[in-house]
């Protein structure tokens, strides 16, 4: 049993060191927002903090770091900005911190009594789509977006373009197809983007932390154990027909389909990673790939549809401690 002094100390550094990562992270979503360039690089950058305390640290030091960055945005900005820095990077890099750290004896779920099961990765992308899908709906009404808003963003870019090439004019149907479509691609984008940086982060943050010693989860292999929930499949849907509603449910479910589809575009591409393994020309097919994805929409919605395709669940199962068992190995399920 540790001294009650021991605890103390281990938890004043725990403490500080979730402190620390949070003035770090937020100090990159202030110079995101000083720095218009790089925006979006270092708001999610703001992540990778949380992301690294929480997973090598625990909870109490993901919590301390939340508080920490919360409260600096407030005290620096305003505390509305916090409400949406803490929405949209703060919670959701605690979040899956936390359930990357969860485990359970493999016995529980029918596996041998030597085993640790850990929380699936599959779920684990199943709650960052959710976090960030309702981040992106409660910034917006946040800041009021809606038909109105971007009216306005319409009417001032034709506006612009109109006096660089006063010739060229917009015919009133043009526009307002224009202006419905921006309605619904603008949350879909931004909310497929988020899903793709904190998870981009997740995975550097689990490297850093797996190389440092301090990782309470093992190292697993993402290309077999990074799939969708198959219940993500019915949210996807469910968020494709209400695009049909118009309106706000409309606004709503192109959030669901841009976030849920980055997590249906993720685990496409781990399928592909995982499919060509061994094959001569795996490396210049996935480059190439990516970069058709990056730049035409058509291979990427193939990628997704590999992803819709590939719904399952993989348990990373590790040796309990003083346990002389194999290696880790996922189960399928």
């Amino acid at each position: 049993m540790k001294q009650d002094s021991d605890v103390t100390k281990l938890n004043f550094k725990t403490l500080l060191t979730g402190a620390l990562a949070g003035l770090t992270a937020a100090l990159l979503v202030l110079g995101a927002s000083a720095q218009l360039s790089f925006s979006a690089l270092l708001y999610a950058a703001s992540a990778l903090p949380i992301l690294l305390v929480g997973l090598g640290w625990g909870n109490a030091a993901a919590i301390s770091a939340v508080v920490t960055a919360a409260s600096v945005g407030a005290t620096a900005i305003s505390p509305t900005f916090a409400l949406m820095m803490t929405l949209v990077t703060l919670i959701p890099a605690g979040w899956i911190s936390h359930l990357a750290n969860l485990a359970r004896p493999a016995a529980e779920l029918g596996g041998p009594d030597h085993l640790t099961a850990w929380y699936p990765l599959s779920d684990i992308l199943l709650h960052l789509c959710g976090l960030v899908t309702l981040a992106v709906i409660v910034t917006g009404y946040m800041i009021g977006y809606g038909p109105e808003l971007i009216g306005q963003m319409v009417d001032t870019l034709f506006g612009s373009f109109a006096q660089q090439q006063p010739d060229f004019t917009f015919n009133d149907t043009a526009t307002a197809q224009t202006k419905s479509l921006l309605l619904l691609m603008l949350p879909a984008i931004q909310g497929a983007m988020w899903v793709l940086m904190l998870f981009a982060a997740y995975y550097i943050a689990t490297r850093i932390v797996n190389a440092s010693g301090r990782a309470l989860r093992p190292r697993e292999d993402i290309p077999s154990a990074l799939r969708m929930n198959r219940n993500a499949i019915f949210v996807f849907l469910a968020g494709l027909a209400a695009t049909f509603f118009g309106g706000v449910p409309a606004m709503i479910g192109a959030t669901v389909v841009g976030t849920f589809g980055a997590g249906f575009l993720l685990s496409g591409f781990a399928a592909l990673h995982f499919r060509t393994r061994g094959k001569d020309w795996r490396l210049p097919a996935l480059v190439l790939c990516y970069l058709m994805s990056l730049i035409l929409m058509l291979p990427a919605f193939f990628i997704l549809v590999v992803g819709l395709s590939d719904t399952r669940k993989a348990i990373a199962l590790t040796p309990n401690k003083n346990a002389d068992a194999p290696q880790s190995t996922d189960k399928k399920t």
